[in-house]
């Protein structure tokens, strides 16, 4: 999954537009939109995803770089960067262009997921 945007001190954004099960993958295996935790909120190093349903089978992924309260009404927080906080703030400080598009390919290759009880 590849980063689409990187806007420094704010959020970077991947997205994945042909796995449509990579929704599953990060909303904790399979939970739907309605049973995530929609207590969480936009602190730093956060995830996310669109409350917006798309008609394409596409999935957005959102990661703050710092506490956004305004994306709270936006994007539905299901996750926190629990281990690779480093590794975030080097994403965000690739080179953009003028649209906050990274000038060279960075992705993500995996993920682990824990579940909170």
């Amino acid at each position: 999954m590849l980063f689409r945007h990187v806007i420094k001190h704010y959020v970077i954004q991947a997205g994945d537009s042909d796995k449509l099960g990579a929704v599953e993958d990060w909303t904790l295996k399979g939970k739907q939109y309605s049973q995530l935790d929609t207590s969480l909120k936009h602190e730093a190093f956060m995830l996310g995803t669109s409350k917006v349903k798309h008609d394409k089978k596409e999935f957005e992924l959102f990661i703050t770089t710092a506490p956004i309260p305004d994306l709270n009404e936006k994007l539905i927080v299901f996750g926190k960067v629990i281990k690779g906080e480093d590794i975030v703030q080097e994403i965000e400080e690739v080179d953009t262009d003028e649209h906050y598009r990274p000038k060279s390919s960075i992705g993500i290759r995996s993920v682990n997921l824990k579940q909170s009880i």
